[in-house]
Formats: structure tokens, C-alpha cells, sequence
């Protein structure tokens, strides 16, 4: 419980000091360099939201569930093959690139 409490209290800090940093940012290059207006700090609390919602960023805090896994890669595909189905995928692929130029 202790710990959670401090997970909530870290997470609120840095999301609040993110603010100032893209408040800060925002005001010292884009009014110079775009001729954009500067924007406050609730502004920036703002577009940090928004960029969340659009991009969605922020390294997995508010994931789609608890059984999100993220995509297995190829050699994790490749290593749970079984021999024919392995042999398949690389015809299959021999196939794609067969008209490629190969350097020589």
C-alpha cells in the first residue's frame, strides 16, 4: 500500500514537472522560430494529453489491459516453428524476393 502511494505521489511530480519542461521548451523556440504564440502551464499539461491520446506514448502507463503483450519479434516467431511450417515461411519469403537485384 505504502509503495503504491509512492508510485501515485513520483508519477503526479513528474507529469506535473513535464509540464514546465514542454511549457518551457515551447516558449523559448517556437514564438522565434514559427511565430507561434507562448502558451501557459495548463497549456502544456494539455498537450501533453492530447500527445498522449494521439501518439500514444508514455512506455505502457495506461495500457489498453493487464494482458497486454507486446508483439512477439521474428526470431521468437521463428524459434516456436515447428520444421515444416519454418521451411514454408522461408519458400514463402524466397518466393517475395526472388526478382530482387542481388549485389554482387
Amino acid at each position: 500500500m505504502k509503495r503504491k502511494l509512492l508510485y501515485w505521489i513520483f508519477f503526479i511530480a513528474v507529469v506535473l514537472l513535464l509540464g514546465v519542461v514542454v511549457m518551457f521548451l515551447w516558449n523559448s523556440f517556437l514564438p522565434q522560430t514559427a511565430h507561434i504564440n507562448n502558451i501557459n502551464y495548463w497549456q502544456a499539461l494539455g498537450l501533453i494529453v492530447l500527445f498522449r491520446i494521439l501518439f500514444g506514448g508514455f512506455g505502457g502507463i495506461w495500457s489498453p489491459s493487464d494482458n497486454y503483450k507486446p508483439k512477439r519479434n521474428l526470431k521468437d516467431k521463428l524459434m516456436t516453428m515447428d520444421e515444416a511450417d519454418r521451411q514454408a515461411f522461408k519458400e514463402e519469403w524466397r518466393k517475395r524476393c526472388a526478382g530482387r537485384n542481388k549485389p554482387e
